[in-house]
């Protein structure tokens, strides 16, 4: 299982928010490229970028501090927050984004993400994020009717590398992921699901890791607290 160290942009620097509230956001770093390569030194194998401005406004705008982690890093990165349209989706890969994540455009315009998935083999994730099992859009300011398992099985033909599946309610509260439904959204697809959102410790990792068919883990509070080192964590999920 794949640990992705999370770095969450507002106005430029590394936030973390409690459960989706932009007005609830702690500043954990000015310098997002530095964070950046500080987790690569450490030895991850991925990023996890988030313009969370971009989220809410619907186009990027932490452009700058994600292009500063490129050019600071050379382990690959996958991005969401703002990406609804076609030529974003391509800018971003010709900038050396290994993954795109879409998030409301899965829900808005389905067909993007099978236009996108189609010409960006490997390379275009989902980013499914809900609360009480059902979908949330526009930086999860807006709820739905839509089921996630339900909206996840609609994209399985269609190509894309992986869910990214967020418990809005376990975001950023430190009180441990929702184990059991993300285990039964990657039971219940065959693309791989990465876990996001409440992941406070190592046990919350190995707990997910021994479900047996999660395929990631995203953290981000977490590793800024010190609730859970680094290093630990990804020997624990090497095997080591």
């Amino acid at each position: 299982m794949i640990l992705y160290p999370a770095i969450d942009l507002k106005d430029g620097h590394c936030v973390r928010l409690l459960r989706g509230d932009m007005d609830k956001a702690t500043v954990f770093g000015e310098n997002p490229a530095a964070q950046a390569r500080a987790f690569q030194d450490a030895g991850c194998n991925w990023l996890h970028l988030v313009d969370l401005n971009g989220a809410f406004a619907g186009t990027p705008v932490n452009a700058a501090a994600v292009e500063a982690i490129l050019a600071e890093t050379d382990i690959p990165a996958q991005l969401g927050g703002g990406i609804r349209d076609m030529a974003t989706i391509e800018t971003w890969i010709e900038k050396g984004i290994a993954r795109v994540i879409l998030g409301t455009v899965a829900v808005e315009n389905p067909d993007l993400v099978r236009e996108a998935a189609t010409a960006f083999p490997g390379r275009i994730a989902v980013g499914l994020d809900a609360r009480n099992g059902k979908v949330a859009t526009r930086g999860w300011a807006e709820e739905t009717e839509l089921l996630v398992t339900e909206l996840a099985q609609s994209f399985e033909d269609a190509g894309i590398a992986a869910i990214i599946y967020t418990d809005i309610d376990r975001d950023g509260a430190m009180g441990g992921p929702n184990i059991a439904a993300t285990a039964a959204l990657a039971r219940a697809v065959k693309v791989p699901v990465i876990a996001s959102g409440g992941v406070a410790s190592l046990d919350d990792l190995v707990a997910l890791r021994d479900t047996g068919v999660v395929a990631g883990a995203i953290s981000g509070r977490a590793l800024y607290d010190g609730a859970l080192d680094l290093k630990v964590a990804l020997d624990a999920l090497s095997g080591a």
